[in-house]
């Protein structure tokens, strides 16, 4: 609920300083312009509900952001984490002058704070004060741009709309700074005539001397508070670690034997931070991604219960009953834990869609395995970049047929194809899928031996063996090589029945428990029996020499 306000108060803030941003650029055509668009921004933000909603979230933003920094354990971060934390640190030190110079004014003491004021009191009256409203601009919008990358980065989508949204980054300050400029340029000019400067000052309402001393001074007084408030908050944190070492400290344990203390109330993504234990967090331990996971061992029953953000990420994975998000769990009593991602696991890993077979799930399905035969005698007469054309052009042909057929493709061995159907839909689909596939591949390939006629002294000729049975399923590899895939001698028995179709001098080779769940009737063709590692009594299995053949289901 705290990330919640402070993300919804933050995104408040980003589209009023937006607004005030793009109205800016309007100086770029006139100081009337830039009034012009005034009027449309103080009837967005001047109103009751446009009030109370813009100092809500400036107010909850802040006061929950100081509380993030209360409660963390370490000050340990990223250059633009630590960048955005400065940031937002300094800003509201900048920002007082400019709330008491125009909204304050306004309603205490009568000043019409358009433009023609503003541009006067930041550029003629006190430059220095036009610098600081500059340097706020470029903080305060760096710190939501900053922000709003960080939420959104998770997401799929985002990656497709990133250049643009650093195009959009970039060229909105760009363009109001060089309003701002403009406009400083024009209203410099207009105060060299004296006879505007006495219609200026005798037109307006300015603030008296002692009222400017009175805003001044109150701009001393706020942050001279709001500095003591971060006083306070530094404080607060040393004397919650004394009192956290007070009471008590746990171990913690990671599967190279190394084990640290650490007071209670610390988590355990924090452990290895403090320790310079590598531990992916894509998301900083926001508790926004899963990278930080980790399996707990001994100790998983002194946990504390999980609470409701990080039970919707570990439900979202799938993730089993001993398995915690290491930046959300804080330990109470010795634990051992294994972190179950690599650390150096970046944005893909983060984005990338879990389920319960990831973790790893014992399943019948049935598989598939293909390969082009004699290609590496035809290879050797090709030159590399006619290989690389005509396998990526195989490649495509047939992975369109595992996909077009409900199959998921598994990987690429070579100038062989293995893949995977009934992961999700169950094993009986996934035997007829498998089939399906067969037959579509076996089309596929006629149609690319005609487009590479031309290419090829002879057709590509391809051998496909399928077959079913229980085994591993699970998300394997390390790095940037990982997928789900599956393991187990179902597998080894279908890349031999692949095999086995150079012998049989057949296309397809289909096992005898693939075609009695697909409920397929191949009594027409060739039968044999063979023996299988793990089956006492073998294995019937039948050979097409076409897969086209096959009956359709």
């Amino acid at each position: 609920m705290v990330r919640t306000i402070r993300l919804y108060g933050g995104l408040v803030l980003f589209v009023y300083i937006l607004t005030h941003l793009l109205n800016h650029v309007l100086g770029l055509h006139s100081i009337e312009a830039m009034d012009g668009g005034r009027k449309a921004f103080l009837a967005l933000w001047r109103n009751p509900v446009g009030t109370l909603l813009l100092y809500l979230s400036l107010s909850s933003h802040m006061a929950l952001s100081l509380w993030g920094v209360y409660q963390r354990q370490h000050l340990h971060m990223k250059f633009w984490e630590m960048a955005q934390l400065l940031s937002g640190l300094i800003i509201p030190f900048l920002l007082i002058l400019h709330i008491l110079g125009t909204r304050f004014a306004h309603e205490i003491y009568g000043v019409e704070d358009n433009y023609v004021y503003v541009l006067y009191a930041l550029v003629v009256y006190n430059i220095d004060t036009g610098y600081r409203q500059a340097i706020l601009m470029i903080l305060g919008w760096v710190h939501g741009c900053v922000g709003i990358h960080y939420w959104l980065r998770y997401k799929p989508a985002y990656e497709n709309y990133k250049s643009l949204a650093l195009s959009f980054a970039v060229v909105i300050p760009v363009l109001s700074m060089a309003g701002f400029y403009v406009a400083g340029l024009d209203i410099l000019k207009l105060a060299a005539d004296p006879q505007w400067l006495k219609s200026f000052f005798s037109g307006y309402n300015l603030p008296t001397a002692d009222e400017a001393r009175d805003i001044y001074r109150l701009e001393t007084v706020i942050q001279f508070v709001f500095a003591g408030v971060i006083s306070v908050v530094i404080i607060g944190r040393w004397v919650r670690y004394a009192i956290q070492r007070w009471q008590g400290t746990f171990k913690v344990t990671y599967p190279n034997g190394k084990s640290f203390r650490a007071i209670k109330g610390t988590s355990l993504l924090d452990v290895s931070h403090l320790n310079n234990m590598p531990h992916a967090a894509v998301c900083g331990g926001k508790g926004r991604c899963s990278t930080c996971r980790v399996r707990v061992g001994k100790g998983l029953d002194h946990l504390p219960e999980s609470e409701t953000g990080e039970l919707k990420v570990l439900t979202r994975i799938g993730a089993s009953d001993n398995m915690r998000l290491a930046c959300q769990t804080y330990p109470i009593a010795d634990v051992e834990m294994t972190p179950l991602l690599p650390a150096q696991s970046g944005l893909k890993t983060a984005r990338r869609k879990h389920s319960s077979i990831a973790q790893g799930q014992e399943r019948e399905i049935a598989i598939l395995f293909a390969d082009i035969r004699g290609f590496t005698t035809l290879s050797e007469k090709k030159l590399p970049y006619d290989v690389v054309f005509i396998l990526n052009r195989y490649f495509e042909a047939m992975g369109t047929a595992v996909e077009e057929s409900g199959g998921r493709l598994d990987k690429f061995i070579g100038d062989g194809v293995m893949a995977l159907f009934g992961i999700d839909r169950g094993v009986e689909t996934g035997c007829k899928n498998a089939l399906r596939a067969a037959r579509r591949m076996a089309e596929k390939l006629d149609e690319l031996n005609a487009h590479l006629a031309h290419e090829l002294p002879e057709p590509l000729r391809i051998g496909i063996g399928v077959h079913t049975g229980a085994v591993i399923v699970g998300e394997l590899g390390w790095g940037q090589a990982t997928s789900i895939t599956a393991i187990g001698d179902a597998v080894n028995t279908a890349s031999r029945l692949e095999g086995m179709t150079k012998d049989l001098k057949s296309q397809l080779v289909v096992s005898q428990p693939l075609a009695k769940i697909a409920g397929v009737d191949l009594g027409d063709f060739p039968r044999q029996h063979i023996q299988v590692r793990g089956r006492q009594d073998g294995m019937d299995i039948w050979s097409l020499e076409s897969a086209k053949d096959l009956p359709l289901i």
